[in-house]
């Protein structure tokens, strides 16, 4: 069934606004749909809000009998602030040496998010039958009532018990459509539905789970019931879910006197429209200040905003000047505030008061000047570290290159800790030379009962110190027919913060003569053995995440291809050789690509993107033949080849646009093609080859050499396909490339993934950005002299800042000049 309505209507309400607050450029990524809520006459809801609670027992049972000096309570969890940094435990009395209980009074219609914690000489937290960890669990509080849940293991024990599977749909039960991205849970586990509303939650203990299925987005019900599991049985669980009609919701709030006049304020909550990425980020939080909404100030010094959020939906939510942990309001005793609201069906108006943003001590001011050559759409962020290096903060822009932010709390915790400053939240890659990787210690600072001004100079930004253009040398460029593609793909790595910079990176991508983007979205393999391949939040972009890119780059003329990449524990290779790769592993394996496949063939179809790239260099291994890294066979199935053709005729059942196959361009692949290529439209041909071994080669060797290639080794498989071919190139900018080759230092080569991260780490090797340009211009000129060739493409791309580093990525590099000269004029838009 079709899910456009679905889509459409989640786009909207998903739509990006750039809300300019002074000279600040900041994001919501949530605006208030136009002629999307229901027009009815809000009502001016009191503060704070009186929710009427209902006495809920939870009762457990443990794997075995707490030791005496061990305790057992369940923590309540607050995702606004983070999971492990403002939890309340409450302790549980023994019923018997196996099952303990607790009794909270919870909101009527309020979701509570929790797990349990043993605690003794330290506290240890549950996990599942599987060792992972879990995240909460979660319950809906329709009344009084009480929550049987089995512990399966801890993070310091594991147990042998049975268990079985939950497998299912979710669809709309007013259009029968199936319902994406929305969140499935019991026991703990977790899963997020796929295009076609599937989930599947394994390794539960048997005994009846409380299912849950809540709406990230809050425009659907959360649904509820007991699912009986049994020992190594699947129960298939088909459900249905109401959607929500949405209504304006005025949130009005008076700020402290404190507060730096004009400074961003903003709402971080529970739901996707607030911030929240329902992911592990840096330092435990969850909600990330790029998403969250950005109230506007009033002339009486207020600070407002309408959302169009879902009635009845529970929220739960705080203002702040940070995120959901740094410099959020506090209560006037120091302690955090968090806010809870159900969305009434009429809409409704918040007039608020933040009693402080301050826990207590005196505040710290960060003035810092930075270079000159800081691009002028960049924006400088801090980051800070307690528990590790956490999310990064945008600052205040003052002008002149000079910024600024005021950190009120929670100074009270701290003591000593230390910061650094880095580019468009990049911490760890576009960083101050100064504290430079993951590993820095930063800048050192120790709170004070006395305020603190603290001037700070970045010198110089790492792989940014001094960028300068490329001299250009004109050539004869053939343009050529419709349907040439000129393009760049950007690179499969992903961050919750990465959506606000996406614009600007489609725009570069336009600006340099691109007709075309290819984004990759990801699922994770997150274990092998039993299988689990689906979105992971926090590195896997959600499906609105991609729909939202999609549509920028619609917005801006582009047209988009999909290319949907996997990520692994650790790298694709391992994966293969600790797989069991027996008949059934297999079987899942392919049951779960095709789902891969049709989700995004479904993703592309409804957000309107023109092709999808099956393949990789990745399943080389499940292809006909197929072997492992180690050279010896994988053991796929014998039916293979018809498995991939069953794949691609259900894609097309779902897709109707472009279909290209990903080939890595190696001697195999090209003189032994796949006999299901002839089923696709064309091929994607993965390209980093070898051009010289001379590191005194010229331009002019590398592109006597690429044509040679391509004439002997590629234009023999065109012939035979007879479909046209799509040149994807990626050459980092580190010494060796043009030899396919950068040097790990112990005598190999490293590893192009690595390579295709931002500040890859490529050890001794030297920057080298005139040898990448050079390359790309040889590649350009081979190209031009062969008609037969039907598109190029530059692999890489690092959507979030201007890096200057070793990569693949061509993003702001001299590279980039070659590209905006030979772009246009392949496709005729310049003479």
């Amino acid at each position: 069934m079709k899910l456009t309505s679905v889509l459409s209507r989640r786009i909207i309400t998903a739509a990006i606004l750039l809300v300019l607050v002074g000279q600040a450029c900041t994001l919501s990524l949530f605006e208030n749909p136009i002629g999307t809520a229901t027009q009815t006459p809000a009502i001016v809801v009191p503060s704070p809000t009186p929710l009427v609670a209902a006495q809920t027992t939870f009762a457990v049972t443990l794997p075995e009998p707490l030791q005496p000096n061990e305790t057992l309570a369940i923590a309540v969890l607050d995702e606004v602030t983070g999971l492990s940094l403002n939890a309340t435990q409450y302790p549980m009395s023994a019923r018997d040496s196996l099952t303990y209980t607790a009794t909270l009074p919870l909101p009527y219609n309020s979701v509570v998010k929790y797990r349990y914690v043993r605690r003794g000489a330290t506290q240890v937290l549950e996990d599942t039958n599987l060792g992972t960890a879990i995240r909460y669990r979660m319950y809906f509080v329709a009344g009084p009532a009480e929550v049987q849940d089995v512990i399966a293991d801890w993070g310091d024990k594991s147990y042998a018990r049975r268990t079985g599977t939950i497998l299912g749909q979710i669809t709309n039960v007013d259009t029968g459509s199936p319902v994406p991205n929305t969140l499935v849970t019991a026991g703990g586990m977790q899963s997020i539905t796929d295009s076609s509303g599937r989930f599947e939650l394994g390794g539960l203990p048997t005994s009846t789970q409380n299912l849950l299925v809540y709406s990230m987005d809050g425009m659907y019900q959360t649904f509820q019931q007991g699912a009986t599991v049994a020992d190594g049985q699947t129960t298939v669980v088909n459900l249905q879910i109401r959607s929500q009609l949405l209504v304006n919701v005025t949130f009005i709030v008076s700020v402290p006197e404190s507060t730096v006049p004009g400074v961003p304020v903003r709402i971080a909550g529970n739901i996707l429209q607030l911030g929240n990425t329902f992911a592990d980020l840096n330092g435990g939080v969850s909600v990330s200040p790029e998403r969250m909404p950005v109230m506007s100030l009033q002339p009486d010094g207020r600070y407002a905003v309408t959302l169009a959020l879902p009635a009845g939906a529970h929220v739960q939510y705080k203002y702040t000047l940070g995120d959901g942990y740094w410099n959020a309001e506090h209560k006037a005793d120091g302690t955090w505030n968090l806010r809870e609201l159900i969305v009434p069906s009429q809409g409704a108006t918040l007039e608020e008061v933040v009693m402080a943003w301050s826990s207590g001590d005196s505040p710290i001011l960060f003035e810092v000047t930075v270079p000159s050559v800081t691009p002028p759409t960049d924006i400088i962020y801090i980051q800070f570290t307690t528990f590790g290096w956490m999310e990064p903060l945008p600052m205040w822009p003052l002008g002149n290159n000079r910024w600024m932010y005021k950190l009120y709390s929670p100074l009270n915790i701290l003591g000593s800790f230390s910061y650094r400053y880095c580019r468009n939240g990049q911490c760890g890659s576009a960083d101050d030379v100064q504290t430079v990787g993951a590993a820095s210690t930063g800048r050192p600072i120790t709170t004070s009962v006395l305020g603190q001004d603290i001037q700070d100079t970045v010198g110089a930004w790492k792989w940014f110190e001094n960028p300068e253009p490329v001299t250009l040398v004109g050539a004869e460029i053939t343009p050529r027919s419709g349907g040439f593609i000129a393009g760049v793909e950007f690179q499969p790595t992903y961050r919750p913060n990465w959506l606000y910079y996406a614009p600007q990176a489609l725009t570069n991508t336009q600006a340099i003569g691109s007709n075309m983007v290819v984004l990759t979205p990801s699922w994770t393999y997150a274990t092998v053995s039993p299988l689990g391949f689906a979105p992971v939040p926090g590195q896997d972009p959600l499906w609105i995440d991609s729909a939202i890119m999609i549509s920028q780059a619609r917005a801006v003329g582009l047209n988009v291809g999909l290319f949907p990449t996997p990520h692994f524990p650790s790298n694709a290779s391992t994966f293969w050789l600790n797989a069991p790769r027996d008949a059934q592993w297999w079987q899942a394996w392919f049951t779960r690509y095709r789902a891969f496949a049709v989700n995004y063939a479904d993703l592309a179809a409804q957000a309107g993107a023109q092709t999808l790239i099956l393949g990789g260099d990745w399943v080389a291994p499940a292809l006909p033949g197929g072997k492992l890294s180690d050279g010896n066979p994988s053991n796929v199935p014998a039916d293979s080849e018809t498995q991939w053709r069953s794949i691609i005729t259900d894609v097309r059942q779902h897709f109707k646009g472009q279909i290209l196959w990903a080939l890595p361009y190696t001697k195999a692949s090209i003189e032994a093609p796949l006999s299901f290529l002839q089923d696709v439209d064309g091929v994607y041909l993965l390209w980093s080859a070898s051009l010289s071994s001379n590191p005194s080669a010229t331009k002019v060797d590398y592109a006597n050499e690429a044509g040679r290639l391509l004439d002997n080794e590629v234009s023999p498989l065109v012939s035979l396909l007879n479909k046209p071919l799509v040149l994807a190139v990626a050459y980092p900018s580190a010494a060796g490339a043009a030899g396919g080759c950068v040097p790990d230092g112990a005598g190999g080569c490293l590893n192009w993934d690595l390579l295709s991260k931002p500040n890859a780490d490529v050890g001794s090797a030297t920057l080298s950005l005139q040898t990448q340009a050079d390359i790309y211009e040889a590649m350009l000129t081979a190209v031009n002299a062969r008609p037969w060739v039907s598109g190029f493409v530059s692999r890489g791309y690092y959507p979030p800042a201007a890096l200057q580093d070793k990569s693949t990525s061509v993003h702001s590099k001299p590279v980039a000049d070659i590209l905006w000269y030979w772009y246009p004029r392949l496709l005729g838009t310049v003479k």
